[in-house]
């Protein structure tokens, strides 16, 4: 059963809905598992709780 996390900053239910398809259509063509068995878990963390090159990525 592939397990998929994808940590990011806040998107749209649809914006998630098309990645968790997309990344679920990968595993079924890539491995030919069931999409039924493919979990895609989305964790998502605000602007102002991460950063990226000594930079929060609120201040940006």
């Amino acid at each position: 059963m592939p397990t998929v996390t994808v940590l990011q900053g806040p998107r749209s239910v649809e914006l998630k809905r098309q990645l968790v398809a997309r990344i679920t259509d990968s595993f079924v063509d890539t491995l030919g598992v069931p999409a039924e068995t493919v979990q895609v878990w989305i964790q998502e963390t605000a602007p102002d709780s991460w950063g990226q090159g000594g930079t929060l990525t609120a201040d940006r």
